[in-house]
C-alpha cells in the first residue's frame, strides 16, 4: 500500500520558523504557532520540509489507502498561510461551523481541507480560534487517540 508522499520528519519546527522568509512571515509563523499550541496543547511535529502539524492520526480510506496524518497545522508559505483544517472536511458539523465562521473571518480563499490567507492582520484571530478549537475538537472525537 502506497503512503501518504507527506510523512513526519525529525526536523524542529522552530528551527524552521526561524528560516522562514520574508520577515513578517516569520513572526506571522510565530503567532500561529503560539495560537496552535494553546488551543490543541500539544508540541508541533514537522510534516515533509514545509508543515507545522500538530497532533496526527490514522485512518483508512474507503479504497482500503491508509493515511497517517497531522490532525491540524499550517505552513507559513511565501506568498500565503495554508491552514490544514481537518475537522471541517471529516465532520459534517464542523464543517458548517467553519463556513459560518468563514462569513466573519475576513480575507481568506479556501481548498478542500485548507484555509489560505495572505496575511494575519486580514483576518479576525479569535474567528480562527474559534475554528481551529472547534476542528481539533471533531477530529478528536472522530479519531480518539
Amino acid at each position: 500500500m502506497a503512503q501518504a508522499k507527506t510523512q513526519p520528519s525529525e526536523m524542529d519546527p522552530a528551527e524552521f520558523i526561524a528560516m522562514v522568509q520574508p520577515e513578517r512571515k516569520r513572526e506571522e509563523a510565530h503567532r500561529l504557532d503560539a495560537l496552535f499550541r494553546r488551543v490543541t496543547g500539544v508540541e508541533p511535529r514537522m510534516w515533509g520540509s514545509s508543515i507545522i502539524g500538530y497532533g496526527a492520526y490514522r485512518t483508512t480510506y474507503a479504497s482500503g489507502r491508509e493515511v497517517h496524518w497531522m490532525r491540524t497545522g499550517f505552513s507559513p508559505r511565501k506568498a500565503r498561510h495554508s491552514l490544514y483544517l481537518m475537522g471541517g472536511y471529516c465532520d459534517q458539523e464542523t464543517g458548517a461551523r467553519h463556513a459560518a465562521a468563514l462569513d466573519r473571518l475576513g480575507k481568506h480563499a479556501r481548498g478542500k481541507s485548507c484555509l489560505y490567507v495572505n496575511k494575519l492582520a486580514d483576518i479576525d484571530l479569535a474567528v480562527l480560534e474559534e475554528m481551529i478549537r472547534a476542528d481539533w475538537e471533531a477530529m478528536n472525537r472522530r479519531y480518539p487517540a
